[in-house]
């Protein structure tokens, strides 16, 4: 394959993560690679994402992984067949660098840290021949010409086959801003609305409540919800209170159906257990022991531990009958009606979805526009925090390359 493809050049647009590997995946088959940016260097949002440890996949049994992805599971699949869990952790330990599994089975890089696995990506990308164009923004097409905005003039480009790796519309000042949507829907691409994903919700909290617990954390809590059929689903984690709202792992964890019925009914519900490890029976007991002279609030703290901002949330939510009566109190415990009013806004998202409908494509694959392949975040689908992004992100990016490498070879 090497000597028969080495005439073509591909372009990549999109130096973030399944841009990187889909050069990768293109150099390896024997093509001339660009990759184009509009950003002064590549994986801004790959490193700031390894600020707080580089999550790089999960080691969750496989069948449990795939099922992460939602309805876009099935068209996720074979790219993750393909490219899966094991195969990240193989190429991360492929650049020299060793990988662990934490407590919860996500998987780490052994140092934590984004930097040092962007560097040595970046430097085999470059002895593969991978070339580089930084500042160079896409504007799209000119005839058969890629357009790109540089730092002080427009240059058109042509390549044999383009790889869009553009992202979402998340954390738009590290390059994902969304602009390629209207390009792509001028182009007769159909997309879906671009929302957040992995995102954080408004709440109307007194000032009282947020001046005094605003970044606290909600530590060893269950949150009740509905899913899109309406059933309830529990999950048990923690989050954050935020001076107007929450956010955090937990609440990403349940985001979409969360921001789905916020969309359709304008607001919605969720139900806290502030002690998931106790049984209602047993926090009723507790609640109704005698107290004597104590105050409710020190009973609460001597019986059951709630102090800080469990005892605040209580407070905020119930009125002061439903905190004086012993039964109403017991049952807020476990299940503590929280009105969420809002979706924080896209930029301030780990992610995003929405893009390019799965319906548009033929294998990765544009139909509106043959030799113009999609991967990455662009693609409508989503799916929560803890490696299951980055893992979906590098195998798309290895399935568009593969498919731009079959596309060429008999041209």
């Amino acid at each position: 394959m090497q000597s028969s493809l080495t005439p073509f050049r591909v372009a990549v647009i999109g130096g973030g993560p399944a841009g990187l590997m889909a050069a990768q995946t293109l150099a390896q088959g024997g093509v001339q690679v660009d990759v184009y940016d509009a950003m002064a260097s590549v994986g801004r949002k790959f490193l700031l994402a390894g600020r707080s440890g580089m999550n790089i996949t999960h080691a969750e049994e496989y069948a449990g992984f795939v099922t992460r992805y939602g309805a876009s599971a099935e068209p996720l699949r074979p790219m993750l067949d393909d490219f899966g869990p094991q195969a990240v952790r193989d190429w991360v330990h492929g650049l020299g660098l060793e990988t662990f599994v934490g407590t919860s089975g996500r998987v780490f890089p052994t140092d934590m840290k984004a930097a040092p696995l962007l560097r040595a990506w970046v430097h085999r990308l470059r002895e593969s021949g991978v070339q580089f164009h930084m500042r160079h923004r896409w504007l799209g097409w000119q005839d058969d010409a890629l357009r790109f905005s540089t730092e002080d003039s427009e240059r058109q480009v042509h390549a044999d086959a383009v790889i869009l790796a553009l992202g979402g519309a998340s954390w738009a000042r590290l390059g994902s801003d969304g602009a390629w949507m209207p390009l792509l829907a001028a182009r007769g691409v159909e997309v879906s609305p671009l929302v957040p994903a992995n995102c954080g919700f408004d709440v109307n909290w007194s000032e009282y409540f947020s001046s005094r617990h605003a970044g606290e954390p909600l530590m060893t809590v269950a949150v009740i919800a509905r899913d899109a059929q309406g059933k309830e689903m529990r999950k048990q984690g923690q989050f954050v209170v935020t001076q107007g709202g929450i956010e955090g792992s937990l609440i990403y964890a349940l985001s979409a159906a969360l921001r789905d019925q916020i969309a359709a009914e304008g607001s919605t519900t969720i139900w806290l257990d502030l002690l998931p490890d106790l049984s209602a029976e047993r926090v009723a007991d507790e609640v109704s022991r005698p107290r004597g002279a104590r105050s409710m609030s020190t009973h609460l703290q001597s019986r059951l531990g709630i102090k800080g901002v469990k005892a605040g949330l209580l407070r905020e939510c119930l009125s002061k009958e439903q905190f004086a009566d012993e039964a109403q109190l017991a049952q807020a415990i476990k299940r503590l009606p929280v009105r969420l009013e809002r979706v924080r806004p896209i930029d301030e998202a780990i992610s995003s979805a929405g893009g390019v409908c799965w319906s548009a494509l033929e294998g990765t694959m544009l139909k509106a526009a043959p030799g113009v392949f999609v991967a990455g975040e662009m693609v409508d689908w989503e799916a929560p925090t803890g490696g299951y992004l980055l893992t979906a992100c590098f195998a798309g990016g290895v399935a568009a390359a593969r498919d731009v490498l079959a596309w060429l070879t008999p041209r």
